[in-house]
């Protein structure tokens, strides 16, 4: 006979940790800038996707360390655009995108935000905006690059002024 829990504890156990609330929950608790990134949590690996939102935490984590509101995340607008951070910063709101990695061996985080993840993200400002209906103020795209190297800190570089809104998706606004 096996020693330690019957089989439908085990089974509990098993359900219980491998539960998305469980998971998410376990990865906001570890998800600080001065903890050290381990790749495994309740004795599983995590996912891309989990490390995505462990980076995203992160990085929101960070920017409220440093000075910036955040207003919204994860902000998904009509049009298809997106953007994964709404912050202020001084007297500009910031449009920030989140790249997380966990090796350096295939460059910088900030080299997968291309032109079509540009337009993306502008099209999820620009609905931002509209649906905030706020005087013009200023506004910046940054991209936020996370690099979670297993035992190590990780290393947050925020991009400010990442790349700019091209002349002529404001006109006629």
């Amino acid at each position: 006979m096996r020693a330690g829990l019957p089989a439908r504890l085990r089974w509990l156990r098993r359900w219980f940790t491998g539960h998305p609330w469980v998971r998410l929950a376990g990865i906001w608790l570890r998800a600080w800038p001065q903890r050290r990134f381990d790749r495994v949590l309740l004795g599983r690996r995590l996912s891309t996707a989990e490390i995505g939102v462990m980076g995203e935490w992160i990085a929101t984590r960070w920017l409220r360390q440093n000075g910036r509101t955040i207003f919204h995340r994860n902000f998904r607008g009509v049009s298809r655009g997106e953007v994964d951070i709404v912050a202020r910063h001084r007297g500009s709101l910031t449009f920030v995108e989140v790249k997380t990695r966990t090796s350096r061996a295939f460059g910088r985080p900030a080299d997968n935000v291309g032109p079509d993840k540009q337009r993306l993200i502008i099209r999820g400002a620009q609905d931002w905006l509209r649906e905030v209906d706020l005087r013009p103020v200023p506004f910046r795209f940054d991209i936020a690059e996370i690099t979670l190297i297993p035992g190590e800190l990780p290393q947050v570089n925020i991009m400010e002024n990442a790349f700019q809104l091209p002349d002529s998706s404001m006109a006629g606004r």
